[in-house]
């Protein structure tokens, strides 16, 4: 196994004119749909992330308070994202649709390319092809505009990535809404 850096112990910085103004800005507060079966909890990212709530959304796993009617997260572990694709395609797809509908969204594979890619063994129960779950990625990729995210089978790296994703976008949100820039630091990104 690969050494791993462990998540930034700090928030995210945000600088005027030299300045730090992280403190004015809150942290996101996640919604979770209440039909997730294996919700992340962002315990581990306070940092980042000031709490949870429980909420039904009408797509995706997760959102942000706030921005409900502009961000959507999509979870699938691998075993869900095969048996998705093979067998609940077409209402897999109509789910894109939605998705589309909202200017920040996402599809999370709790997995890397090279796992999807690499045949299934028998613990996954599945004689799909590889080639068939990465191809159809790309088409969903391609018609709905959705970005696929390959993140890790490691939940904890997955749940990191979406934590950084989430406050990542709510932080800009937050910077254009309030007149203060779609930058985190003035002269930078």
């Amino acid at each position: 196994m690969k050494n791993l850096a462990p998540p930034p112990s700090g928030r995210l910085l945000v600088k005027r004119d030299g300045h730090s103004i992280t403190k004015v800005i809150p942290k996101p507060v996640i919604i979770v749909d209440t039909r997730e079966q294996m919700p992340y909890e962002f315990t581990g990212f306070k940092n980042w992330i000031g709490g949870t709530t429980r909420c039904a959304l009408d797509f995706g796993d997760y959102s942000v308070v706030g921005m409900e009617s502009l961000i959507r997260l999509e979870r699938k572990s691998l075993t869900d994202l095969i048996s998705t694709l093979m067998q609940n395609r077409e209402r897999f797809f109509q789910s894109c649709a939605g998705l589309a509908r909202f200017r920040y969204a996402a599809i999370l594979v709790e997995a890397t390319y090279e796992d999807v890619k690499s045949y299934y063994d028998e613990s996954l129960c599945t004689a799909a092809h590889p080639n068939a779950v990465s191809g159809s990625l790309d088409a969903l990729e391609a018609r709905y505009g959705i970005p696929v995210i390959y993140a890790s089978q490691q939940r904890p790296l997955a749940e990191e990535k979406a934590a950084s994703w989430l406050s990542k976008l709510f932080t800009y949100w937050y910077l254009e809404t309030n007149s203060m820039g779609r930058v985190l630091q003035t002269g930078g990104l």
